[in-house]
């Protein structure tokens, strides 16, 4: 089982690298498990049609309870992507954090990953501050390798140094570590040099680069990703290729 965690600022697009590339494990075959992790809980919901999903802590919220199946919590998306939010507190209320630590602990309960039995688990984690539950996948043994996706703008690439120091801090602790940079770009003056740049001062490689794409938007306004809308796009095919390079470099290690 590959278990990655996808950092990023907000707003920076991590959720859509994560649910196109969930879709493109999918229909690469793949037996794929999507958990948000952020307060938004909206990270899934180009997986199931433009239809958002109760969050967990939304769940416990209305009923007052926590859920005591699977099925309370999750829905079936494309390519049976297996989809969950762990959502947050009441705005204004709370630590948002804690809404991914009570998640994960629920799906401990839930044995999830022995009963569902995925290829590939997939976290989308808000990466804006790196403390707390937003830090559980990298030390909490959840994840066994971080993507970091930054645009070249400079909040962006600031996040991503925090997200990478932060994983460098753990290091030693045999927490997961940062396989490389998602490029996602926004056509700003000298990007691709900045971003270049960054992944060095960490020694990181950049292991997709995502140009911007009409498609993406298009796609997402029918609550889809390009992967269900058209495989056969260029934007598709860095997805399906990212997809891949992922699968074998996990059986060759």
């Amino acid at each position: 089982m590959q278990k990655i965690a996808i950092y990023g600022k907000g707003g920076i697009g991590k959720s859509t690298m994560t649910s196109n590339l969930s879709a493109a494990f999918a229909y690469l075959g793949k037996k794929v498990i999507q958990i948000g992790c952020d307060p938004k809980a909206d990270s899934t919901i180009n997986l199931l049609g433009g239809k958002p999903l109760v969050s967990v802590m939304g769940y416990m919220r209305e009923n007052d309870r926590p859920p005591e199946r699977l099925d309370e919590i999750s829905r079936v998306g494309f390519g049976g992507v297996l989809c969950i939010e762990t959502g947050g507190p009441t705005p204004g209320l709370g630590c948002a954090g804690r809404g991914i630590i009570a998640t994960f602990n629920i799906l401990e309960e839930m044995d999830l990953f022995r009963s569902f039995q995925p290829d590939i688990v997939l976290y989308d984690v808000l990466g804006d501050v790196v403390c707390g539950g937003f830090a559980a996948p990298i030390r909490e043994g959840y994840a066994e390798d971080v993507l970091i996706v930054t645009s070249g703008e400079k909040m962006s690439l600031y996040a991503a140094n925090n997200i990478a120091t932060a994983v460098e801090n753990f290091a030693d602790r045999g927490y997961a570590k940062v396989k490389g940079i998602l490029f996602n770009r926004r056509n700003i003056p000298q990007e691709e040099l900045k971003v270049k740049e960054f992944a060095q001062s960490h020694g990181l490689s950049i292991i997709a680069d995502i140009p911007r794409s009409d498609a993406i938007n298009e796609y997402e306004e029918k609550g889809q990703t390009v992967i269900e809308g058209n495989p056969s796009l260029n934007i598709s095919k860095r997805f399906l290729e990212l997809a891949e390079s992922l699968s074998q470099s996990y059986l060759h290690t």
